[in-house]
């Protein structure tokens, strides 16, 4: 059966192969679709991914959507799926509690990223552990779930971080528009935020429409600079970061109004010196009570949460999460869906 495969860190080495059939106890997935994102481009650059012991190639891919094959495990036959991609590292605390996402030994593994091969292959088998049923109503949608699943982690973790005081959140600002910035904008929307969305591109884009669509604010930083923005609205109580730039990702910390929150989901690994006026750490943050975290990939919980917010996302704006996915091409093509500027492309493995 076929594979994308690429060889760790090394550069333009990704390429379809043969890869072994699936073999072990589990579930029988047949791979319908694989979402492509920013940590996939990197992989396929050599800047990130660590191929499973012994090997010197990874399989990639962890924005999953499948079919059960057969029947076992508590599932049937033509059940759609989604998989968690970080998996316990089987001896820290956050691990045993179920919350590899919180892993604490750093030796956890991540489907197609960190020494597990990833889902973009025809067939494969998974622990049923780590699966989350997608409902027939969303059905090729749930390719959506894991960057979903990001949103909703993030968007959990800052209402619990704001929620340590008296907090009521009323202007919330969405740095960037790809998948996890859109999704976290409309989830959001969903739960009665007032939102402001920031992105290079220009309102009339299909990135711009889909934010307005939501009822969310767009802004294009190319025409009003994220600080004046900030001046305009006298800050932010909320700002969730997708865009991947540290010197953004750092500037968060001066966006955020007294009592802020602010979580950061973008990588960005370039060297690089970053500045930010004195007085945002120095002052600012001490005495309005600012935050700024970090969060990385979803806890099993987050999964079934962005299945169904992505479910109910589906039936308030049908037509706006269809055009999430603006590109699916066979797995040969891959080199179209990584350079795809839109919202979301995916690789299709089958119908």
């Amino acid at each position: 059966m076929l594979g994308l495969i690429t060889t760790a860190g090394r550069r333009e080495s990704t390429r379809i192969e043969e890869v072994p059939e699936p073999t072990g106890q589990g579930v029988l997935l047949r791979t319908i679709e694989v979402g492509v994102c920013g940590t996939d481009r990197e992989i396929a650059e050599g800047i990130f991914g660590v191929a499973p012991a012994g090997a010197n190639d990874l399989i990639i891919g962890h924005e999953f959507l499948g079919r059960v094959e057969r029947d076992g495990f508590g599932f049937s036959a033509g059940d759609l799926v989604t998989a968690t991609v970080r998996r316990s590292c089987g001896r820290c605390f956050a691990c045993g509690e179920g919350s590899p996402d919180a892993c604490d030994s750093g030796d956890y593994v991540e489907r197609g990223i960190t020494a597990l091969d990833g889902f973009a292959r025809e067939l494969l088998i998974e622990d049923p552990a780590q699966l989350i049923r997608v409902p027939a109503s969303l059905g090729r949608l749930g390719v959506l779930a894991e960057p979903a699943s990001v949103s909703a982690r993030a968007i959990r973790h800052a209402l619990a971080v704001g929620g340590r005081q008296p907090w009521i959140p009323t202007r919330t600002l969405v740095l960037g528009a790809g998948a996890i910035g859109m999704l976290a904008t409309y989830m959001l929307r969903l739960a009665g935020h007032e939102v402001w969305a920031v992105s290079r591109s220009a309102p009339e884009s299909l990135k711009g429409r889909l934010v307005a669509a939501s009822g969310a604010h767009y802004v294009s930083s190319a025409q009003v600079p994220i600080a004046e923005l900030r001046d305009q609205l006298g800050g932010f109580d909320l700002v969730i970061e997708s865009v991947g730039d540290a010197q953004i990702m750092l500037a968060v910390l001066g966006l955020l109004r007294r009592n802020g929150v602010g979580c950061l989901l973008g990588l960005d690994a370039r060297p690089q010196q970053l500045t930010l006026p004195g007085h945002v750490v120095g002052i600012d943050a001490v005495l309005e009570n600012r935050v700024l975290f970090g969060s990385v990939n979803a806890h099993l919980d987050d999964w079934r949460t962005a299945v169904v917010r992505l479910d109910e996302i589906r039936q308030r704006w049908p037509e706006a999460l269809e055009a999430m996915v603006g590109l699916r091409v066979p797995p040969e093509r891959f080199s179209e869906a990584f350079e795809y500027g839109g919202v979301k492309a995916t690789l299709c493995f089958s119908d």
